[in-house]
């Protein structure tokens, strides 16, 4: 028999244990809930971001409203060129008048500054294309990698693959009419598409490796055979240098398109990928792929 203080505190402790697992057993001891991730309001007229693991959904606005891409558009013109079988990316290219004339034709387009007559390998042209975004790394590329006796044949064949390719991913807002994004009415797009058409680019190995660069220095082959090296290309996803984390992938701009960017960036072994377009301007483009790619991570926990 337990008598005294001694056996106040001993039945008193046994009390407390009783009621404790009386409340854990019918879980009135719960974890108390997370708390819940705010949806952020962006600028941009659409946006989209997905988990780029399982493809879910992890953000919408006005997600599948097609718009106009600007260059965003040359990540299917990329992917074109790195789907191509046998694929020779030191193989080269000679560098056309007529590229630096669609340049001059088209209001100074942006351009990767190549000169007429240089050797330039598909390599340089694919980082010419995706990190100054050159409009004129375009052109020479769906003239390289087109079938036909013509330039003009060329191109439209090269353009012809990039909506195949499109059918091929599911992407039924989607259409091309230009190899850059300069389009001639009917070049669109959505941020759902632009983002699964990114993710299913981010697969390629190379394609990754250019798009996470944030600085390029090419050097070519001049008609008299000496090396010229041409003056860097920084990439024109500011993210790179302002985003921990991010790993790609591409702007875009007109005046149409306003400001767009599609963009991904992997933390703790998540990567979130998504799309804004039609935002106001650069810096706030970037604004909101940041508050887009917080919330992403956020609500991967």
């Amino acid at each position: 028999m337990i008598t005294g203080i001694k056996g106040i505190r001993i039945r008193r402790a046994a009390a407390v244990a009783v009621t404790s697992g009386a409340m854990l057993a019918t879980g009135a001891l719960t974890a108390a809930p997370a708390q819940a991730v705010t949806t952020p309001s962006i600028v941009a007229k659409g946006g989209y971001v997905m988990n780029n693991a399982d493809a879910k959904t992890l953000y919408t606005k006005a997600a599948d409203t097609k718009r106009s891409t600007g260059s965003t558009t040359k990540i299917m013109t990329a992917k074109v060129v790195l789907a191509q079988s046998n694929l020779d990316l030191n193989a080269t290219v000679t560098f056309q008048k007529a590229y630096s004339d669609y340049i001059v034709d088209n209001n100074y387009a942006s351009s990767a500054h190549f000169i007429v007559g240089d050797k330039i390998t598909v390599r340089q042209l694919l980082y010419g294309l995706m990190l100054p975004s050159g409009c004129d790394a375009a052109y020479a590329l769906a003239d390289k990698f087109g079938t036909g006796s013509t330039r003009a044949q060329r191109v439209a064949n090269f353009i012809g693959k990039m909506n195949t390719t499109a059918k091929s991913l599911g992407l039924t807002n989607t259409h091309f009419d230009s190899f850059d994004g300069i389009g001639h009415g009917a070049n669109y797009s959505t941020p759902r598409d632009l983002t699964k058409l990114a993710s299913s680019a981010m697969k390629n190995s190379t394609f990754r490796t250019i798009v996470k660069t944030k600085s390029y220095t090419a050097k070519t082959i001049t008609k008299t055979g000496s090396i010229r090296t041409m003056s860097p290309w920084n990439n024109t996803n500011g993210l790179l240098n302002s985003y921990s984390g991010t790993i790609g992938v591409k702007t875009g701009s007109g005046p149409e398109a306003k400001y767009c960017l599609v963009f991904a960036a992997t933390r703790n072994n998540k990567t979130v990928i998504g799309t804004v377009l039609a935002s106001t301007s650069i810096d706030q483009r970037e604004a909101d792929a940041k508050k887009l790619l917080n919330y992403g991570f956020a609500k991967l926990g």
